[in-house]
């Protein structure tokens, strides 16, 4: 499912980023002219350049929307990737935005809107999408869940049922997959097992998280990338997961003997945004709006299976991805977003703490 992220750069490399941003769009590793006009002689009158994480997920974006878009409107596409917030911010305060609509994380969107982010909800519909996931400057694209799965070959007999369960490793031994990043879903669990209430989760209790994250340090497996959360369950390294729902049903896709536990799920978006100082805002503000219709999120998750955001979506899926989709709405009633406002206020002092935790 996910992207491998570049999300340790929100402060990291300026200089170097800087110089990156000089260089303009195209030039980057995973650059590449797409769709209508992408080759010499193009008789594209406009252009406009799309980021995101990379991968497949980028690729399932591209083909599924934003290239059938450039096609149909004469526009020019331009690829580049993986999002990375150094660059961004090193674009815009240069003066040379190279991105015209960048795929993000809500958080940031909210803690950078209007100085490096546009503003753009009252240029998109968003009657139809979550409006807890809808900030000013960012726009909800896709569903996914930090959600409990375990390893069904070992526990087969009494499988667990909550968070509580994830952190007895006595009744359900074995390894724990947790993401290396500080709003990965692992401090919100700690605090679900410690007895607070779904929905009184926040303000976190940080120094409490991490005390019960403590309790079970010598059996957490971290993870830094999606793929590296695959392999953990394909070779059955880990007993349970705090899972990323579309990286589960990859693994399972592949084999891994993996079910999912609903119960106090955590939702949360992938955003997407306009850069301040792009050349090309009426364009993006046009793709953002195609690419939340309910006919484009079909498209999207039939090809790369997250929730839809837009409430009319209908998307064709099997049984495996039905099993994995938070917006299957005996899911979706058991879980909530993650406070995205919490973590833009809070992102940097609990990133801190939380890379002194893991270094041990």
């Amino acid at each position: 499912m996910r992207r491998a992220r570049s999300l340790v750069l929100v402060g990291a490399a300026t200089a170097a980023a800087l110089a990156i941003a000089g260089c303009g769009a195209g030039t980057g590793s995973g650059s590449k002219d797409e769709g209508s006009g992408s080759s010499t002689g193009s008789t594209a009158s406009k252009e406009l350049t799309f980021a995101s994480w990379g991968g497949g997920y980028q690729e399932a974006q591209e083909a599924t929307i934003v290239k059938p878009w450039g096609q149909e409107n004469n526009v020019k596409i331009l690829s580049d990737g993986p999002t990375d917030y150094a660059k961004l911010r090193a674009q815009v305060e240069s003066g040379n935005t190279a991105w015209d609509v960048v795929t993000l994380e809500p958080f940031w969107a909210i803690a950078n809107c209007g100085t490096l982010l546009e503003k753009i909800k009252d240029k998109v519909d968003t009657s139809k999408l979550p409006p807890e996931a809808v900030s000013d400057c960012g726009i909800p694209f896709d569903i996914l869940s930090y959600v409990l799965v375990y390893d069904s070959s070992k526990f087969k007999d009494n499988p667990p049922t909550s968070w509580d369960d994830f952190f007895d490793t006595k009744k359900y031994p074995g390894k724990r997959g947790v993401w290396n990043y500080a709003p990965g879903g692992a401090l919100e669990v700690a605090q679900l097992a410690n007895g607070v209430a779904l929905d009184d989760v926040y303000p976190l209790d940080v120094p409490a998280a991490l005390k019960k994250l403590g309790t079970i340090r010598k059996d957490i497996a971290f993870f830094d990338t999606g793929a590296q959360q695959v392999q953990q369950m394909q070779s059955k390294e880990v007993a349970m997961s705090i899972a990323w729902s579309g990286r589960a049903l990859d693994a399972v896709r592949a084999g891994a003997p993996y079910e999912p536990v609903w119960k106090d799920h955590l939702m949360l978006v992938d955003s997407l945004a306009i850069p301040k100082g792009s050349k090309n805002i009426e364009e993006g503000i046009k793709l953002i709006r195609q690419a939340t219709t309910a006919a484009s999120q079909n498209a999207f998750i039939e090809k790369y299976t997250y929730g839809a955001v837009n409430s009319d979506a209908k998307p064709n899926l099997d049984s495996t991805a039905e099993k994995f989709l938070p917006t299957l709405p005996e899911n979706l009633s058991q879980g909530r977003f993650l406070d995205q406002e919490w973590w833009a206020k809070n992102f940097d002092a609990v990133s801190a703490d939380w890379t002194k935790w893991a270094a041990g």
